[in-house]
C-alpha cells in the first residue's frame, strides 16, 4: 500500500517551492523581466573560479574512473583532511578527519544527524522560530516529535523562557540556526552561552546529553565587522551539520558534511549512528568529483559585493517606505513585518503584482514575510516601486 505520509509530503511542495513555480510559469506570460523572484535562497554569485579551475584540471588530467568512482563511504580522507585542517586554522578547535561525514548536502546532514540522535522514544528535537521550514519534516521523518520556541520578534534571538519550560526528559536536541534562514539575524556570543548554560543545566537534572545540531549552510555570508561564534568552542555537545551550497555558490550540486567533535557525549557512538543513518537512508557516498574539487579549496570565500549592494538597497528603501524588517546581518534574506500583520495575504498581494516574496507562516512567524535578495541588483530596483505601492494602497 502506499505510504499516506509520504504521498502527502510528496503531492504538496513546500510554499516557497510553489512560489518559484509560480514565477517560472508567469514568466513566460508576462516575460521573465517582468516578474521578480524572490522566492528561492538560490545563489547570483557564480561559484569561485578556482572552483571551477579544480573540477577542469580533475576531469582533464585523471582517469575518470577515479574522479566518478566511489569514495570511501563517509567521504574521502582529502576532503575530510582539509575540512578538519581548516577548522582547526580558522577556529582553534583539534578536529581530526575522522571526526567528519561528507553528505549530500545540509539537507542529508540534518536527516541523519536527527535519526542518529532520537534513538529513544518520544525523543523530542527543538527548533527556534523562525525557522528553515524543512526542519520539521526532517525531524518526524527521524521518528523524533518537533517542538518549536515561538519567535522573539523584537531581536530574533532565543526566548529562553518559553525553551526553558519546553525542555524536558525526552528532548534530544535543539536545532539552531545563524546566520538565521529566514531572518537573517546572527545569534549573538551571548545568546549562545547563555543556551550552553541552559543546556548544562537541564543535562545535569534529566540525566542525559542534549545536543546542538548547529546548522551552518550561511556561516561564510556575514556583513561587516560581524562575530560569528563557533558553536563547538561553547557548547560539548555540538554537532554541526554545513553545506557549501550557499559558501561556495553550489546549491545544485549537493555536498556537505557533518561534524561530530570527539569532546561531544558519546562521540564514537554517535559519529557511527550518524554513519549508520546516512547507510539506511541510501546517502552513503556523497558526489566524487565534487568532494575532490573541494578538497583544493576549501577555504576559498564567496563574493559577497552584490549580496550587500542588494541588502543595503532593500534594507534603505523599505525602510524608507515605512516597512519594518530584521536586521540581517548574514545570509541573503530580508525578514519584513507584512503591512496590516498577516504575511499570507501580504504575500499573495505582491504575487498579483509579479513580485515573489515568501509568507513568514511556514517559518514559524505569520506576520512577516521572507525576501530573498540574492537576485540580480536589476531584479531589486525594478521591484522597489512596487513595494512602495504596496504599502501604500
Amino acid at each position: 500500500m502506499i505510504s499516506e505520509k509520504d504521498y502527502k509530503l510528496g503531492s504538496a511542495r513546500s510554499s516557497i517551492r510553489e512560489l518559484f513555480e509560480y514565477g517560472k510559469r508567469q514568466a513566460e506570460i508576462v516575460g521573465a523581466e517582468n516578474v521578480f523572484d524572490f522566492s528561492l535562497g538560490n545563489p547570483s554569485t557564480p561559484a569561485p573560479k578556482e572552483l571551477d579551475d579544480a573540477i577542469v584540471e580533475l576531469l582533464s588530467k585523471n582517469d575518470s574512473t577515479k574522479v566518478h568512482g566511489y569514495t570511501s563511504a563517509n567521504g574521502c580522507i582529502e576532503l575530510r583532511t582539509a575540512v578538519s585542517d581548516s577548522l582547526n586554522r580558522r577556529f582553534g578547535v583539534k578536529s581530526n578527519p575522522n571526526e567528519f561525514y561528507i553528505t549530500c548536502g545540509a539537507a542529508a546532514a540534518l536527516c541523519c544527524t536527527f535519526s542518529a540522535i532520537s534513538g529513544k522514544a518520544n525523543a523530542e528535537i527543538i527548533a527556534i522560530a523562525p525557522y528553515f521550514p524543512e526542519y520539521k519534516v526532517f525531524v518526524e521523518g527521524a521518528g523524533a516529535n518537533f517542538k518549536v520556541v515561538s519567535p522573539d520578534t523584537l531581536s530574533f534571538q532565543i526566548n529562553f523562557d518559553e525553551l526553558d519550560s519546553l525542555i524536558n526528559e525526552n528532548t534530544a536536541g535543539i536545532i539552531i540556526n545563524s546566520p538565521n534562514n529566514p531572518s537573517g539575524v546572527v545569534y549573538s556570543e551571548q545568546t549562545l552561552i547563555a543556551l550552553s548554560d541552559l543546556l548544562r543545566k537541564k543535562q545535569e537534572q534529566f540525566g542525559h546529553a542534549i545536543y546542538i545540531i548547529s546548522d551552518e549552510p550561511y556561516r561564510e555570508l556575514v556583513y561587516g565587522d560581524i562575530n560569528i561564534p563557533f558553536v563547538p568552542k561553547l557548547y560539548e555537545n555540538t554537532v554541526v551539520c554545513y553545506s557549501y551550497s550557499k559558501s561556495l555558490s553550489l546549491p545544485g550540486e549537493r555536498i556537505g558534511y557533518v561534524y561530530v567533535p570527539s569532546e561531544a557525549a558519546e562521540s564514537e557512538r554517535l559519529y557511527a549512528a550518524v554513519a549508520g543513518a546516512g547507510r539506511k537512508m541510501g546517502y552513503v557516498c556523497a558526489p566524487s568529483l565534487l568532494q575532490m574539487a573541494i578538497a583544493k579549496c576549501v577555504d576559498s570565500k564567496p563574493n559577497l559585493d552584490d549580496y550587500i549592494i542588494n541588502r543595503q538597497l532593500l534594507l534603505d528603501g523599505l525602510t524608507s517606505f515605512g516597512y519594518e524588517c530584521a536586521a540581517p546581518d548574514g545570509a541573503f534574506y530580508l525578514f519584513v513585518k507584512a503591512p496590516g500583520g498577516d504575511g499570507n495575504a501580504f504575500s499573495e498581494k505582491a504575487k498579483q503584482r509579479n513580485v515573489l516574496i515568501v509568507s513568514g507562516e511556514s517559518f514559524g512567524c505569520k506576520e512577516f514575510v521572507r525576501i530573498s535578495y540574492c537576485v540580480s541588483t536589476k531584479t531589486v530596483k525594478g521591484a522597489l516601486p512596487i513595494f512602495k505601492e504596496l504599502i501604500e494602497c
